[in-house]
C-alpha cells in the first residue's frame, strides 16, 4: 500500500499580493504556485500559554480583551458554594441572581458535578449529526413531565426566542399569512440577536443596528399589562370575529391579563 505524506496548503494574502505554497509534513517548501510583485508581510507572534497571562487584575483583562457588550459591577467572583458567592477579597454574598436564572441548583452542587463528570468522561460533543442516548432521554423526560409535544435544545434564551419567532412565522406561512405580526411589550428584553433585539421594544437597544431606519419587520409593541391596548391592536389586525378565533394569538403578561384573544 502506498503511503502519502500529509499535505498542507497555506495561502498568504495581503494588499495587491497573493501567494500560495505547498508544504509537506516535514515543513519543506515543495512548490510556489504564483506570486505578484509584493510579498505578504507576516509578523512573527510568540504564543503565550494560559499560565503566562497574569490574573491579578481581572477587570483590567476584561477592559483590554473582552468586548464591552455588558455593564458589569466592580465585583470579581472567584468561587461559590450553594447560594453563597465569594469575591476576590474573601467577602461572601448571597446569590439572588443565580446566573440570571441559570443556576437553580446553586454552585458546586455535588450531584451536578457528578453528572457532568460522568458525561464528560463518556463523550463530550458530537453535534446534531448523530444520536446520543442522553439527549434523547432528556427530551423524553421533559415531554413526559410537561405540556410539550417535542423538545428543542439550544444554547441561550436569545436562540430560544429566535426559534419561537421562526416557528410563529412558519405557522403563519403554512396558513397562508404572508405578513404575520408578533406583539411584544415596551420595556421588554428578549435577547441580543437581531430578531430578538427587534422584539425588545427599547429604542436604546435598536440604535446602530437598523437598515433604512428599520429593524426586522413584523413586530408591534404595546404597553406592558395594558389589556385594552393589546385588544385594540389585535382587533385592528383581524377584521372579523371569525378571524379573531381562527388567528388567535397568545400574548404574555401577568396572570390576570393572560388569555387567548
Amino acid at each position: 500500500m502506498t503511503k502519502y505524506s500529509p499535505i498542507v496548503l497555506i495561502t498568504l494574502l495581503a494588499a495587491k499580493t497573493s501567494s500560495a505554497f505547498t508544504f509537506i509534513s516535514n515543513g519543506n517548501l515543495v512548490n510556489q504556485k504564483y506570486q505578484t510583485e509584493l510579498f505578504a508581510t507576516i509578523e512573527k507572534t510568540e504564543l503565550k500559554a494560559p499560565s503566562d497571562i497574569p490574573t491579578d487584575d481581572v477587570p483590567g483583562l476584561f477592559d483590554k480583551y473582552v468586548q464591552k457588550t455588558y455593564g458589569r459591577y466592580p465585583l470579581t467572583i472567584v468561587s461559590g458554594k450553594g447560594c453563597t458567592l465569594t469575591d476576590a477579597d474573601g467577602t461572601e454574598y448571597l446569590d439572588f441572581v443565580a446566573g440570571i436564572s441559570t443556576c437553580a441548583l446553586g454552585h458546586s452542587n455535588a450531584e451536578l458535578i457528578e453528572a457532568i463528570t460522568k458525561q464528560i468522561s463518556t463523550v463530550h460533543h458530537v453535534s446534531n449529526l448523530y444520536y446520543t442516548p442522553s439527549q434523547g432521554h432528556l427530551a423524553a423526560w421533559l415531554v413526559e413531565n410537561s405540556c410539550a409535544d417535542k423538545a428543542f435544545f439550544c444554547n441561550s434564551g436569545a436562540e430560544a426566542n429566535e426559534a419561537a419567532i421562526k416557528l410563529a412565522r412558519r405557522h403563519a406561512s403554512n396558513r397562508g399569512i404572508t405578513d404575520p405580526v408578533i406583539i411584544t411589550a415596551h420595556q421588554s428584553f428578549h435577547g441580543r440577536t437581531l430578531a430578538a433585539l427587534t422584539a425588545t421594544a427599547q429604542p436604546k437597544y435598536h440604535k446602530g443596528f437598523g437598515y433604512g431606519g428599520e429593524m426586522v419587520r413584523g413586530f408591534q409593541y404595546v404597553t406592558y399589562n395594558n389589556k385594552e391596548e393589546l385588544e385594540a391592536m389585535v382587533k385592528e389586525m383581524n377584521t372579523t370575529p371569525e378571524e379573531d378565533a381562527a388567528n388567535g394569538r397568545y400574548v404574555h403578561n401577568d396572570r390576570s391579563n393572560m388569555h387567548l384573544l
